[in-house]
């Protein structure tokens, strides 16, 4: 049980390439818009991920591979922690929905954001935003996010 021992590229059951040895993991952070007060919209952290990652120069949610050791939540908060700045104090874990491929999966760590904070982008990032839910279908997505954020939406 080594830290990092997740990192890698592996082929799932269902044919597609996936980093994460023991699948991945990421951070669905929502919040109410501070400037709109309790009953404005609700908002979601996501990445604009740098060119040189998978799938790169899309928006997606801060994540990466789970190491041999950790849970899905584990995971999702060390990355949004690693990616993004997000400390595990803020964060409130409310539910996970799975993106099941046979041997392989990626959880989507749902969670309520507890406290403020501002997010720092690490060199995996071009950007980092708080985005209305209404208005993520508007960007360019990772395709794997694209598929699951329709169920994210409604969930």
């Amino acid at each position: 049980m080594t830290a990092g021992d997740g990192n890698g590229w592996v082929q799932c059951a269902l044919g597609h390439r996936h980093w994460g040895r023991f699948g991945a993991a990421g951070l669905l952070l929502r919040r109410t818009d501070p400037e709109a007060g309790d009953a404005g919209p609700t908002q979601v952290l996501l990445q604009h991920r740098a060119p040189w990652t998978a799938h790169g120069d899309t928006w997606g949610l801060v994540g990466g591979a789970r190491d041999s050791f950790e849970t899905a939540a584990d995971a999702a908060v060390r990355e949004a922690h690693e990616e993004a700045g997000v400390p595990a104090v803020v964060v409130r874990v409310v539910d996970e929905l799975v993106d099941d491929h046979g041997d392989w999966s990626y959880v989507t760590v749902i969670a309520e954001l507890v406290a403020p904070f501002v997010p720092v982008a690490n060199d995996e990032s071009l950007e980092l935003r708080w985005v209305a839910e209404t208005g993520v279908d508007q960007l360019d997505l990772h395709p794997g996010f694209a598929r699951t954020w329709p169920r994210l939406r409604r969930h």
